[in-house]
């Protein structure tokens, strides 16, 4: 009972600093100033830079990306958000290969040219077996250059 006081106290400070290192929108729903976003509040549109260092593996789960305005310079933008329908889940290879054949799909319509003659890639971010225990069913897709040079102002339509 004695260790309530300091569960509220450490609840708390996770609040605070969730809230005050949060990337900003604007009205319109666009970041406006850099911050941390939290995977399932990410939106089509948003630009987010690669983390330093990122944790491989099979259980790694991604909780934020660290957001940025699309008119500065940013490693990955979003162009697609959606739940995949499978009854269960099929294992880590196969959801890989279900969301980057989804995304691959949703990639032309952003871009405005086709994959294979784009000097853009995909990124997909997708249920692990665990956070799928927890209903994850979202997938992310981004693009980011081939040769990983920073990307400038949004590439919907731009055709790159």
């Amino acid at each position: 009972m004695k260790s309530w006081p300091i569960y509220i106290a450490i609840a708390g400070g996770v609040y605070l600093f969730n809230n005050f290192t949060a990337a900003d929108r604007d009205d319109n729903g666009n970041i406006v100033s850099e911050g941390q976003i939290n995977a399932f509040n990410i939106r089509i549109g948003d630009c987010f830079n690669d983390a330093a260092s990122t944790p491989t593996g099979e259980d790694y789960e991604l909780s934020n990306v660290a957001g940025i305005p699309c008119a500065e310079p940013h490693d990955n933008e979003v162009y697609a958000v959606f739940d995949v329908s499978v009854a269960s889940f099929p294992g880590e290879d196969q959801m890989s290969e279900l969301a980057f054949d989804s995304c691959l799909k949703r990639f032309e319509p952003f871009v405005g040219k086709d994959y294979q003659s784009s000097s853009l890639d995909i990124m997909t971010m997708y249920p692990t077996q665990g956070s799928w225990a927890q209903a994850d069913r979202e997938v992310i897709c981004a693009v980011y250059d081939m040769t990983l040079a920073k990307l400038e102002g949004s590439v919907e339509g731009s055709a790159l």
